[in-house]
């Protein structure tokens, strides 16, 4: 593609409606959390206009990761010393198995892959600073992230255009780079008379806020802090790798809160940010979970476990009573991510916060495993319309943008 044509390109998305109705498309969703798991890959279609789109999930798989690539990944998260070689194998080896969970997806529900209009791709996030970092040590490190999951092996290996790297266009803007689904968020779950909360309790938790009656202005959002991410590896620690989280919630239901360990805790800078802001395992990773751990002689492995889940549930309430009640009203708050699963921690933030109703988002068409997954795809279908994903209410952007970078077949 010549200059001319780039340039081109830009005025057009520039110029376009901002409402558009598009004919029924076939879109494959992938997403891959800081819990670094597996491959979330949910087959979509997405009809209606794009300000008002009619979402059907027609079929959703999680892929687990080979425990030896988890392990790299880790190890990379975490800050461990790695070669470009290292890295550069890992993001190659990460786009086939993206392209291969498509494939066996649209396979395992006879869909051909020519069907499809797109792939989105969010990628394997493996670092992310959303914010400077000021100080000698960091020598005022700058914003940046990465994720790996090279995008055209990607649509080189299903022949499908594919949206990926949706992070760095909105920190282009000044912009933290999360959360991206705000936007998602209100398509979905807008509701003229009801104010709205949605919560995603992945490895780290965020919240977007609805207004009741509210326009796409109005709308914000944050990560509040940790979601799954201090919990899962306290299991995995506790148990010697013999269990990866705690099912259903029921290790921490026959603990005792530690309330030393539980203020301390809640000390975490992070906590003390005013919104906009974004967390992942640079802020609550193996460095946090070691000084959690620094005290726990004589402290039962079901009280750290209650404890960290404790963590949680204050850090979502406190961000809730600190930046959300006191500007707009709420009614209900609506549940995804694997942490919706976690019966000790849905009941916990439902006694926090006994004047909201709780619900899934299963509730609402939208499987709490599958939500994220769907709104990337959703967002890659507003990137081929040339039409902004972000809020810069919910990231700091100075203005919105399309996301991601097209790969195309």
């Amino acid at each position: 593609m010549s200059i001319s044509q780039n340039k081109f390109s830009s005025q057009r998305l520039n110029f376009m409606p901002l409402t558009r109705k598009l004919g029924s498309r076939l879109s494959v969703g992938l997403m891959s959390g800081t819990s670094l798991d597996g491959i979330d890959a949910a087959l979509v279609r997405i009809s209606g206009e794009m300000e008002n789109p009619k979402v059907k999930l027609l079929a959703f798989r999680t892929y687990p990761y080979p425990i030896n690539l988890q392990a790299e990944l880790l190890n990379i998260s975490e800050g461990g010393m790695v070669s470009a070689s290292t890295l550069s194998d890992v993001n190659f080896r990460l786009g086939i198995l993206f392209g291969n969970a498509v494939t066996r997806l649209c396979r395992s529900n006879r869909v051909k892959l020519s069907s499809l209009h797109c792939i989105a791709s969010h990628g394997q996030t493996v670092f992310h600073l959303g914010h400077h970092i000021k100080g000698k040590k960091n020598r005022g490190q700058a914003p940046s992230t990465l994720q790996l999951g090279e995008p055209s092996l990607i649509a080189g290996h299903c022949k499908v255009t594919t949206v990926a790297d949706f992070r760095p266009a909105d920190m282009g803007q000044g912009g933290e780079g999360a959360p991206l689904v705000p936007l998602i968020d209100y398509l979905l779950f807008r509701k003229k008379k009801l104010g709205t909360i949605t919560l995603n309790l992945g490895g780290i938790a965020n919240i977007t806020i609805i207004p009741p009656n509210s326009k796409e202005s109005d709308v914000f959002g944050f990560d509040t802090g940790p979601g799954n991410m201090v919990i899962d590896a306290l299991v995995r620690l506790l148990t010697h790798g013999k269990k990866l989280m705690d099912r259903n919630g029921c290790i921490a239901s026959r603990g005792c809160i530690v309330p030393q360990i539980l203020k301390k805790s809640l000390s975490h800078p992070f906590l003390r940010l005013v919104p906009p802001k974004s967390a992942g395992r640079e802020e609550f990773g193996s460095v946090f979970v070691e000084k959690f751990l620094k005290s726990k002689i004589g402290i039962r492995p079901q009280d750290l476990i209650a404890t960290a889940t404790e963590l949680t549930v204050t850090t979502i309430v406190n961000a809730i009573n600190q930046f959300v009640l006191p500007v707009t009203s709420i009614e209900r708050i609506i549940i995804s991510g694997g942490g919706a699963h976690n019966k000790h921690l849905m009941h916990r933030l439902g006694v926090m916060l006994p004047n909201l109703r709780l619900h899934k988002s299963g509730e609402f068409g939208i499987p709490e495993d599958a939500k994220e997954a769907i709104s990337f795809a959703l967002l890659a279908e507003r990137t081929l319309a040339g039409l902004p994903g972000n809020i810069p209410a919910a990231t700091g952007a100075t203005r919105p943008v399309p996301l991601g970078k097209i790969i195309y077949a």
